[in-house]
């Protein structure tokens, strides 16, 4: 269903999310920008490559198959950072990444009603809501019952 708004509404433009979720503590780390360019991704890569601690070796990040994930300019940053290891599901699979689902969270806790002032607003209440997220982090309870239904879509 389309969304309803005042007829004095106006669009204010919109922003990028890039984030990213450790299944195993459900942490995540999300940065906002104004172009989802390549610069921009690898950006947020680098702010991934400082913020996970170097005691972890590899990173495997699941991506969609998004042209700004695989430009060269991105498979070169790749090359120079070996932990990093992509993987791209089939197209049309969103549903198997689950950063997709916590997408999901955030735009039913915070998103549903758009009544942002501006950009940095909507950017201060995706990064709050990323803290608030962190705070009480804890891996999904996927059930064998959960699990079953994921393959049966398959």
């Amino acid at each position: 269903m389309p969304v309803r708004v005042e007829h004095e509404y106006e669009r204010k433009g919109a922003l990028n999310l890039f984030a990213a979720f450790d299944t195993r503590i459900e942490k995540v780390w999300g940065r906002t920008y104004e172009r989802k360019c390549q610069e921009e991704f690898i950006a947020f890569l680098e702010y991934l490559d400082k913020s996970i601690p170097q005691s972890i070796t590899t990173i495997h990040l699941i991506l969609d198959n998004l042209s700004v994930h695989k430009g060269k300019k991105v498979q070169a940053w790749l090359l120079k950072h070996p932990r990093f290891v992509f993987h791209h599901p089939p197209v049309y699979c969103s549903w198997m990444n689950q950063v997709e689902q916590w997408f999901s969270i955030l735009q039913r806790k915070r998103l549903r009603i758009a009544d942002f002032t501006d950009k940095k607003e909507l950017g201060d209440r995706m990064s709050a809501f990323i803290a608030e997220w962190n705070l009480v982090a804890h891996p999904f309870n996927w059930s064998s019952k959960s699990v079953l239904q994921v393959i049966a879509k398959c």
